[in-house]
């Protein structure tokens, strides 16, 4: 039997920029994060220069700099990375509520894949569990941020070739 290939090894990004809004906050994880979205994005051949950084202070502020980012319509899609870790207030609801439905809305307003690599978790020790080269959510960002920068192509051409 015929193995077939993996789809993204059929992902369209000729020419692909990928923004990026990593918080500083919880700084260690997130770098760790942004390692892996990096990696990815490099395993699938995007060069540096179509890659753009921006470090915000928190989760909260993510949203504001994506519309930011998103308006310029210099990207494909965009990546937001961060680690929002349950206290004994209820901060993290409102932190991670308020990232998860602004990173959302952006999307949906400026027509453009935001990538979710947000943690949010319990515990500190669920945060670092899930920045490990082998399960690192920053990989799968980026991971996700290519396929739906490929799926969306793919729906455009289509809609060129019907004449729509």
């Amino acid at each position: 039997m015929k193995k077939s290939k993996p789809a993204e090894s059929h992902f369209n990004l000729r020419g692909a920029r990928f923004g990026i809004i990593a918080a500083r906050f919880n700084n260690t994880l997130v770098d760790a994060l942004l390692d892996g979205a990096l990696a990815a994005l490099h395993d699938h051949g995007i060069v540096q220069r179509n890659i753009d950084i921006v470090r915000v202070p928190g989760a909260f502020e993510m949203p504001l700099v994506a519309s930011r980012m998103a308006q310029t319509q210099r990207y494909d899609a965009l990546i937001a990375l961060g680690a929002v870790i349950r206290g004994g207030t209820p901060h993290f609801e409102y932190v991670a509520g308020a990232c998860t439905d602004g990173l959302a809305a952006v999307s949906l307003q400026h027509d453009i894949p935001v990538s979710f690599g947000v943690l949010t978790t319990n515990t500190v020790q669920q945060a670092v569990q899930r920045t490990t080269p082998k399960n690192n959510k920053g990989a799968d960002a980026a991971q996700a941020a290519m396929e739906m920068v490929s799926v969306l192509r793919e729906i455009d051409t289509h809609k060129k070739k019907k004449g729509r």
